[in-house]
Order: structure tokens, then C-alpha cells, then sequence
């Protein structure tokens, strides 16, 4: 390949571009978590107890986190992870015949992280509990 001044250009700014770029998607990221927990509660209060979160400190692969939550006499559990790039992860529903609002399961984090989780209860209140997950290699294709 012949390195030229244009080729040499045109190289340093698809780095440039492309060094920026997940920066724009991480800035955005907090706000698109409070605007989709706004939509998820319609602009009512949440009530930080009531929620157990149980997440690990530190994980080494963020592939693979696992996750306890439970919310006793919770309608719906949801599940949002601040950094990664679509930050409602998921949500779990609790029909009538349900035991217990308990989920057991595991989720992928790009990065070091806040992991939020808000239930709704029975009466239409709802309730949330929040973790730091410190992760040394991301997940979601970081």
C-alpha cells in the first residue's frame, strides 16, 4: 500500500471518528436510563426499599453476571443497567399464581456499572434497590 498525505488523512480521521464515537454512546447512556425509568413509573416516586439486589462486587467477565433480585409482593421487576447501550435489560412479570417475586439469573455489562432494579407492587407504588458492578472485561461487544 502506497501511504500518501490524503490516504495518511483519511486514516487519522477514521481513528479519530471511531476513538469518539463510543464516548458519545456512554455520555447518553445515564440519561436514557432516567428517561426509560420515568416511562417505565409514569413520573412516580420510587421508594429505595423493599428491593433485595444481589449482585457480585467484581466480576472478571461481563458475559456472565449473576444476579438475585426479589421484591415480595411485586407485579413486575425490571432490570436497568446505566452503561450498556440499551440500559433496560429486562423485565420480569408476576402473574397471581406466582409463588414469589424471586428471579435468579445472569446478565451481560459492558463496563463498570450502576445496576438498577425497580419493582412494581401490587398497590402501583414502586420500590428499587441499586448495586456497583465493577467488571475488568466488558461484555455487549466491548
Amino acid at each position: 500500500m502506497n501511504l500518501t498525505r490524503r490516504n495518511l488523512l483519511a486514516f487519522g480521521g477514521a481513528s479519530i471518528t471511531m476513538t469518539l464515537l463510543p464516548l458519545n454512546v456512554a455520555l447518553a447512556s445515564a440519561n436514557e436510563t432516567k428517561l426509560a425509568i420515568e416511562a417505565l413509573t409514569g413520573g412516580v416516586e420510587i421508594i429505595d426499599e423493599g428491593v433485595s439486589l444481589t449482585l457480585p462486587e467484581l466480576v472478571e467477565d461481563g458475559n456472565l453476571v449473576p444476579l438475585n433480585v426479589e421484591a415480595e409482593g411485586a407485579v413486575s421487576i425490571t432490570i436497568f443497567a446505566q452503561e450498556n447501550p440499551i440500559p433496560e435489560v429486562i423485565t420480569f412479570n408476576f402473574g397471581e399464581l406466582a409463588g414469589s417475586s424471586f428471579v435468579k439469573t445472569r446478565i451481560r455489562l459492558s463496563s463498570t456499572q450502576k445496576v438498577i432494579a425497580i419493582a412494581k407492587m401490587n398497590d402501583g407504588s414502586f420500590r428499587s434497590a441499586a448495586s456497583e458492578v465493577k467488571v475488568t472485561v466488558g461484555g455487549c461487544g466491548s
